[in-house]
């Protein structure tokens, strides 16, 4: 029997006795031996590899609006927010009416993208969708809650649009009041095509106004951690104690602190804003 010049003696000995217990069919070529590291996976690596692909993340679908489309009801909007859990800064919804033809390449969970991909996609939903924005400011926020405030605005964005929507899916489990009936979907922003949409946009516009905030209060840094408690954050408060726009009611903001608060038309007065495709 002939060899490789890299094969040793004792893997064509091997290779032999593999080779003899390998049965033939009469009629049909012999079976050749899996080659290690390319064998088919065991009945408990299939399961491991379905249950990792359930927990995978896949891309929002537009599948929910089609099926509300099919049925009549249309336009279908999208709502989430951005801001529900940072120590400053206003709470922001954006309320989106996709073009079914139209749907931009690339949507995914708002958490997921880096900045760049974010600003891309807020402009090709700005230019192809009905869109409206809304925002409830610090001191609304420390007036009632932020649960209050978020539904607020998210009533408020879907008045705002320019096309009155047959249906409203709102990311979460709360449904806020609204001009239209509402279904409250859990991970929608990673699963529904509308509400990753409203996210992006909501995450963009949130952003914006806090790198501009930071502008006028530079020692807190929030143009790096958007109002967030963050280490860097948390020190800034406690060498400089709170802005006009920290939420005093959350902790560790101290409730009952009086402070000077500005109303600002660039930044913290409620914003309601709609966008024409």
């Amino acid at each position: 029997m002939k060899r490789s010049l890299t094969e040793s003696p004792a893997s064509a000995k091997a290779s032999a006795k593999t080779k003899a217990k390998t049965p033939t069919v009469p009629g049909k070529p012999p079976a050749k031996a899996i080659a290690r590291g390319s064998a088919k996976p065991s009945a408990k690596s299939r399961s491991t590899i379905e249950q990792l692909s359930l927990v995978l993340p896949a891309l929002p679908t537009f599948d929910r609006e089609e099926r509300l489309r099919a049925r009549g009801l249309w336009p279908v909007a999208g709502v989430d927010e951005v801001g529900r859990g940072p120590l400053a800064g206003p709470v922001v919804v954006a309320a989106v009416v996709l073009d079914p033809e139209r749907i931009p390449e690339g949507l995914a969970d708002s958490k997921l993208l880096p900045p760049e991909e974010r600003e891309r996609l807020y402009d090709l939903i700005l230019m192809s969708s009905h869109v409206a924005v809304a925002s409830v400011p610090a001191r609304d926020i420390d007036a009632t809650d932020i649960r209050k405030a978020t539904l607020t605005a998210m009533g408020r964005a879907l008045g705002a649009l320019p096309v009155m929507p047959m249906m409203a899916l709102v990311d979460g489990i709360d449904r806020p009041p609204a001009p239209c009936p509402v279904e409250a979907v859990v991970k929608g922003d990673a699963t529904v095509a509308s509400i990753a949409a409203a996210a992006i946009v909501a995450k963009v516009t949130r952003d914006r106004m806090m790198r501009r905030l930071c502008t006028r209060f530079p020692a807190y840094g929030f143009s790096r951690h958007k109002g967030y408690a963050t280490p860097e954050h948390r020190a800034a408060i406690a060498a400089h104690g709170p802005c006009p726009f920290h939420r005093m009611s959350f902790a560790p903001l101290k409730p009952g602190v009086e402070v000077e608060v500005e109303i600002t038309a660039e930044l913290d007065i409620a914003l309601v804003a709609s966008i024409t495709a």
